[in-house]
């Protein structure tokens, strides 16, 4: 398996100046939220997100430097995807995220809320002042998706009827959209054409579905140190993924202890156990297969360069956390 560090190695200076950056940018006037960001920023995040758009930068500009707007680019990325990730964690209630105790846990709600208020805030006025029209609407896009992902978990919690295409869409608002519209807002900065541009998108797209249906999996068959949070918390809290609602087609009485909500002694343990005892788990990692694959194949216009090597290396790293 190819390591995060080896994969995102032509962009490696560049990732840890955005770290600092980032502190700087979000805290400086506000102790607090200073403090909060210190925290945020220096956990040990993979910085999956602004490597891509800085991948995109120099793919998409072989011959040249990246420029400021672009690095400003995966600031802001990164700035959206944590505010994302704080608020996600006081609405799920999540103690720990990537092994440490989230925002809310080490401070408390209202300093969490306030500091992904600050975030996305931060991130719409360093958006702004990219004066790149097209590039605003693109991360703004992603904003709205993150909060409709957000309502869309939180009304179809312990559905039994989500079908896989709804699951897929609430993925793309979630997760995917922040990728694929920031691998196109790359492109703009890099002045690609229009055909060129919607293939950044359409990467991004596949490789954040991909992602997603990755960690989706994982909650099933990793262990809680490997996730850094308690292994089943989708299952237990509702959120039913492609594992589960592969799994109803095959297990009818499934339905019967999520209609239940879990509520009696070993619901959970025999809900997971007829999980694991079906296809979802083998028909989920086909599913990612698929999207990482097509994620590939939006690459073939772009010169051959490391960094394009890298974001074709990305799909198999995505794949290769299943094993």
């Amino acid at each position: 398996m190819i390591s995060s560090t080896l994969l995102f190695s032509s962009v490696e200076e560049d990732l840890r100046l955005l770290t600092e950056n980032l502190k700087q940018l979000v805290g400086a006037r506000h102790p607090i939220l200073y403090a909060a960001a210190e925290y945020l920023f220096g956990t040990k995040g993979k910085r999956v997100r602004p490597a891509i758009v800085l991948l995109m930068a120099k793919a998409t500009m072989p011959d040249r430097e990246i420029t400021e707007k672009h690095r400003r680019l995966a600031e802001i990325t990164e700035m959206i995807h944590t505010a994302s990730l704080v608020h996600d964690d006081v609405v799920d209630e999540s103690d720990l995220r990537r092994g440490v105790p989230t925002v809310h846990s080490r401070f408390n709600n209202r300093v969490a809320v306030l500091a992904g208020d600050f975030l996305f805030a931060q991130s719409s006025w360093h958006l702004a002042n990219l004066d790149n029209l097209p590039v605003v609407k693109l991360l703004s896009e992603v904003i709205m998706d993150l909060a409709e992902g957000e309502i869309q978990q939180g009304l179809n919690g312990f559905d039994t009827s989500l079908s896989i295409e709804a699951y897929l869409e609430k993925s793309y608002y979630k997760t995917a959209s922040l990728i694929a519209n920031s691998s196109k807002a790359a492109g703009c900065l890099s002045e690609v054409s229009a055909e060129i541009a919607d293939d950044l998108y359409n990467y991004g797209r596949n490789i954040g579905l991909a992602f997603q249906i990755v960690d989706d999996i994982l909650d099933f068959t990793a262990s809680t140190e490997t996730l850094g949070k308690p292994a089943g918390s989708d299952l237990r809290s509702g959120n039913l993924t492609a594992p589960a609602l592969f799994a109803l087609e095959e297990k009818p009485y499934l339905e019967v202890l999520i209609e239940r909500e879990f509520a009696q002694e070993g619901d959970l343990e025999q809900a997971l156990a007829l999980v694991e005892d079906s296809r979802g788990i083998e028909r989920s990692r086909e599913l990612a297969t698929n999207h990482a694959q097509k994620a590939v194949e939006y690459l073939a216009a772009l010169p051959h360069s490391e960094s394009r090597q890298a974001l074709i290396d990305l799909a198999e790293y995505v794949l290769s956390r299943l094993y």
